[in-house]
């Protein structure tokens, strides 16, 4: 169903048993992300950066909030190399690309090198965020996203199956959404990405699926059109 996919990974999906990595997840991530890949889908990917460093912690050791943000930039380029490793391994070619340069260790960001790398059958992986204090690797991920021109984002969350209209791990009787339109989120307030990534998606009519990368054969079902998790888009599809 999709072509060109953009899969934003969350750097707490990567971690486990209190380490910043988890083998096994890397494992089967990269088994995971090969069948997609052998499918011959365009795939980039964009990481977080929560398992080193997130915003809480920032403010509880009083780091300057331009500061805090570029740690977690490098976090991110951290995560990028465990990600390309973990494909390498399993024969699978990759780029990472940053937004920040650093030349020994990845490519710098460069739209069109990007989808060169994509059109030659290789996964490219952006780390760094956008570069840019004060933006969200959502946003990254939507920003990349319309670059690249990817037909759809795959939002991967640690063992939450979808968007419900209030918190189900507090609320039992919470209902799940199966799709949702991008004024939807903004009117409704529910916290999927923040408002920036969601206004550029809508702009760009991006469609989204929000889905739990726990259970394995996920990405690729949801490649292939499937119904997981919700599926977000500009309008009524």
């Amino acid at each position: 169903m999709y072509n060109r996919v953009l899969l934003k990974l969350s750097g707490e999906a990567l971690s486990g048993n209190g380490n910043a990595f988890d083998p096994k997840i890397l494992e089967q991530l990269a088994e995971e992300l090969k069948e997609v890949h052998e499918q011959g889908v365009d795939l980039a990917i964009v990481v977080g950066g929560g398992n080193f460093i997130r915003g809480k912690l920032v403010e509880q050791l009083g780091i300057d909030r331009v500061q805090g943000d570029y740690m977690g930039m490098l976090g991110t380029v951290i995560n990028a190399l465990a990600v390309q490793n973990a494909l390498e391994q399993i024969g699978v070619p990759t780029r990472v690309q940053t937004a920040i340069e650093m030349q020994k260790i990845a490519e710098p960001f460069i739209v069109r090198r990007a989808i060169r790398h994509l059109e030659k059958g290789r996964i490219v992986i952006f780390g760094a965020g956008t570069g840019s204090p004060y933006f969200s690797t959502d946003t990254t991920a939507a920003l990349r996203a319309s670059e690249i021109k990817a037909d759809v984002i795959l939002m991967a969350k640690n063992g939450v199956d979808g968007v419900y209209d209030s918190d189900p791990k507090k609320n039992p009787d919470a209902q799940k959404y199966e799709r949702l339109t991008y004024m939807d989120l903004l009117n409704q307030g529910l916290q999927v990405m923040d408002t920036t990534a969601t206004s550029m998606c809508m702009d760009n009519d991006i469609d989204l699926i929000v889905f739990n990368m726990n259970e394995r054969g996920n990405i690729l079902k949801a490649i292939k059109g499937n119904t997981i998790g919700t599926v977000i888009s500009k309008g009524e599809k």
